[in-house]
This record gives C-alpha cells, sequence and structure tokens, in this order.
C-alpha cells in the first residue's frame, strides 16, 4: 500500500510542549505481530555491534512520543525511533517530548500488522492519526511503513511540510544522511522468525551483521587461520622431509665416493 498525503483543510493548531504527569502510563497493550519486536530490535542490534549508537542518541521501540495538541496530551508510540541528539542522554525514559527534551525525532518507523494501525491516517481530531501527527505535529523529517509479511517498504521524506514517497536505488535500498547508512529489506531467519526484515548496510554495500552472524563470521575467519596454520605446518614438513631427502642423498654419495678411495671433504 503507497499512500499519498493529502492536503489537510485548515484548522487551528496550538502546539504545545510539556511532559505527561508523572503517573502516566503508556498502553502495554501486546502488539498483534509478535515479530514487530523483533524487526526493531534487529534494526538496534546491528547499529549497536557497528558501534554507530552514541550517548546523546535516542532509539527505541514502542516509545511514547509526546506533543500537546489543541491542550490535550497527544501520545503515538511508533515501532521504531531515532533521535540524533537529546538531553541529558542515556538516562532512563517513559516518553519522550520533543523540543522539551531534545531534537524532533529524525525517523519514525510503523511496521503493518494485519488490521489497520491508523499508520496512513491523517485524522486531525483526537485521537489524532499517526501520519497527520508525524508530518504536521512533529514535523519529523523521515517516515518509514513497513509491512514485514510482504516486505513491502515504503520510505516517505517531508518535503514542503508533506510526505513524499521516495523510490529506492538500483539496490532497492535507502539513504539515510542521519546514519550515513542504506535501509532495505532482506529475507532470512533469525530467532526462530523466518521472512522479511530491515538492514542496514554501509556505503561500501556492506550489511551490519547481527550477533549471531557477526559469531559465525569469527568462527569462519577462525577456521580460516587454523587452516592457513595448518597449510604451513604442512608446507614446513615438506621443506624438512625434501632437506632431509637430501641430507641422505648426499650421506649415500658421499659414502659411494669413501668406497672408491675418494675423501670427499678434500674434493675440490
Amino acid at each position: 500500500m503507497v499512500a499519498t498525503s493529502p492536503i489537510p483543510q485548515k484548522r487551528e493548531l496550538i502546539i504545545t510542549w510539556e511532559r505527561p504527569p508523572a503517573d502516566f502510563q503508556l498502553d502495554d497493550t501486546p502488539v498483534e505481530n509478535t515479530g514487530q519486536p523483533l524487526v526493531a530490535g534487529a534494526l538496534r542490534e546491528s547499529l549497536e555491534l557497528a558501534g554507530r549508537i552514541r550517548p546523546e542518541n535516542l532509539i527505541a521501540s514502542n516509545f511514547g512520543l509526546c506533543a500537546t495538541v489543541n491542550h490535550e496530551l497527544t501520545i503515538k508510540a511508533p515501532d521504531w525511533l531515532y533521535v540524533a541528539r537529546v538531553n541529558q542522554g542515556g538516562i532512563p525514559r517513559k516518553t519522550y517530548t520533543p523540543y522539551l527534551e531534545g531534537e524532533t525525532p529524525a525517523i519514525v518507523m510503523e511496521f503493518l500488522s494485519d488490521s489497520d494501525g491508523g499508520e496512513y491516517s491523517h485524522r486531525q481530531i483526537p485521537p489524532i492519526g499517526k501520519w497527520f501527527f508525524y508530518e504536521q505535529i512533529l514535523k519529523v523529517p523521515t517516515y518509514v511503513v513497513f509491512e514485514p509479511d510482504i516486505g513491502l517498504l515504503e520510505v516517505y521524506r517531508l518535503q514542503d511540510n508533506r510526505y513524499s514517497l521516495e523510490q529506492p536505488d538500483e539496490n532497492g535500498r535507502h539513504w539515510f544522511q542521519e546514519l550515513e547508512l542504506f535501509l532495505g529489506t532482506w529475507r532470512g531467519a533469525k530467532e526462530g522468525r523466518s521472512g522479511y526484515w530491515l538492514r542496514w548496510w554501509d556505503k561500501d554495500g556492506q550489511i551490519l551483521p547481527w550477533a549471531v552472524e557477526q559469531i559465525e563470521q569469527e568462527r569462519q575467519r577462525a577456521e580460516q587461520e587454523r587452516q592457513r596454520a595448518e597449510q604451513e605446518r604442512q608446507r614446513a614438513e615438506q621443506e624438512r622431509q625434501r632437506a632431509e631427502q637430501e641430507r641422505q642423498r648426499a650421506e649415500r654419495l658421499a659414502e659411494l665416493l669413501r668406497s672408491q678411495g675418494i675423501d670427499p671433504e678434500v674434493l675440490p
């Protein structure tokens, strides 16, 4: 499904940035698709292993983004988000209020489930639609919609205050300047889930590995080193055997010369 961003009707929006009440509890209803947390976790995992997460970053899944719209607190919890710089990075958070606590998110992602969760909703009155919230309230530069079941990836960029669908490159990937990485789809298995995943690639086209892949790469490198060492040992043994054969031939020749009354030590 590819969405278009209609021009909303003019409606006055009073937007303020306030923390939610201290006793606020984000709805923790389990997601319908148990694969969604795995897809989100895998995105962070490869970034962390590659050393691409800094203390001032905020990367989270199913995490509340807050804004007060026309005096009413509005919270959306995208399936994955990236904020380049937050105040007091690394502290535990229950929610995040842009501008008050740091920059607005640079990337938000939603993973489609079997039912319509409002990922394309432009609804401007409570409950405000996700699309409208990210586009018109938070003004998130990049909105990603991913359908894991069929591997459909849609990347929308904010242009002239509207989301515009971006076409992928020749490899089916999208460049994310914020992370200096490409994002694309990949099919395979991880943690018991087989299907489509979102993966990161660096500017040279090398995929950022997951932990299990990194372990396998290390195992393969260790095996290659073992094989190289074994080959070197075999070459050294062959050289030793050749040297021993040369020594034995030299001794047989010396014995032959001695049998003929010739001292091999005084040969010119």
